[in-house]
């Protein structure tokens, strides 16, 4: 909901006279709570009731973390704008330890992503590291109850709502690499709708897109999911761009990790493709084809 007022309040901005009408609705993601998404068909649940309510003019857009959204978008569907992204880093969060190497042997840390476990796990096998759902309050609640000595979440969260002073340290993306579109919001609508998308144009940032289409094109060549550890992370530097990316067991025992820059004048699905390759050639395949069998 801080997503779709932020969004509406730029639209306001832009067009005064404009009407706005926020329609909540609680998607399968946030009713099913007790489950990894990794186990119940992934990101798509938290925009599949969105795009039935563009679909059938119930809504004219939706907002979405950009992290949430599925590689492939449904036909018919498109992002019109993807918006300034706000800070895509991890945060480690606990009420007592400063940072993940304070933390002592045993330690449960909680996180509701594959792509986080899978790096904790790599670099700290002794913490115990469990399953964590829920919006932001409920993780924190959950915290604060004693149930785990530290939890990872994203930054740009705990910033958009107001609770940067919970952040305890952040985790850099040599430390943590953050997920494909993590801190970057985009706006979804109905691909016919040219007078919608015209209508956001103004709302798209240039940079980020370019990014966040580079950092999918890179999960997509890899068939990234919530059932894959992986993560992916571009930056724009004067006129270059830099992808950084890796796949993982969901044990940490098997990590791929490489990066490429390109030049920003080119297309971003060329740096993804590229980087998915160099990940290729290192053995990513090997550890997609290990998880497809656990899948099975």
């Amino acid at each position: 909901m801080w997503q779709a007022r932020h969004i509406e309040a730029r639209l306001r901005s832009l067009y005064p006279t404009m009407q706005t009408h926020l329609l909540g609705m609680t998607t399968e993601g946030d009713r099913v709570l007790g489950t990894p998404l990794s186990k119940i068909g992934g990101k798509g649940l938290f925009i599949k009731e969105l795009e039935l309510a563009l679909e059938s003019g119930q809504a004219d857009i939706a907002v979405h973390s950009m992290k949430d959204v599925p590689m492939n978008l449904a036909a018919g569907f498109s992002i019109a704008a993807i918006t300034e992204r706000e800070d895509p880093r991890d945060a480690f969060v606990s009420n007592l330890y400063r940072n993940l190497e304070s933390l002592p042997q045993g330690s449960v840390i909680g996180t509701s992503s594959l792509r986080r476990a899978s790096q904790l796990r790599a670099r700290f096998p002794h913490f115990r590291v469990e399953p964590l759902r829920g919006n932001v309050q409920t993780r924190l609640r959950k915290l604060d109850e004693g149930r785990y000595a530290a939890v990872i979440l994203a930054a740009a969260g705990l910033k958009r709502l107001g609770l940067s002073a919970r952040i305890t340290a952040i985790l850099e993306p040599a430390y943590s690499l953050p997920a494909v579109g993590q801190g970057a919001l985009g706006i979804e609508c109905c691909t016919e709708r040219s007078e919608v998308i015209a209508a956001l144009a103004p709302l798209n940032d240039a940079d980020t897109r370019w990014c966040v289409e580079a950092e999918r094109a890179f999960s997509r060549a890899l068939a990234g999911s919530c059932q894959v550890p992986l993560g992916g992370f571009a930056e724009i530097s004067g006129g270059s761009a830099r992808l950084r990316g890796f796949v993982a067991s969901p044990d940490g025992s098997r990590m791929v990790i490489d990066e490429f820059s390109a030049l920003r004048s080119g297309m971003p699905q060329e740096l993804g493709n590229a980087v998915a390759q160099r990940l290729i050639a290192k053995g990513a395949r090997e550890i997609l084809a290990a998880l497809d069998g656990l899948a099975e």
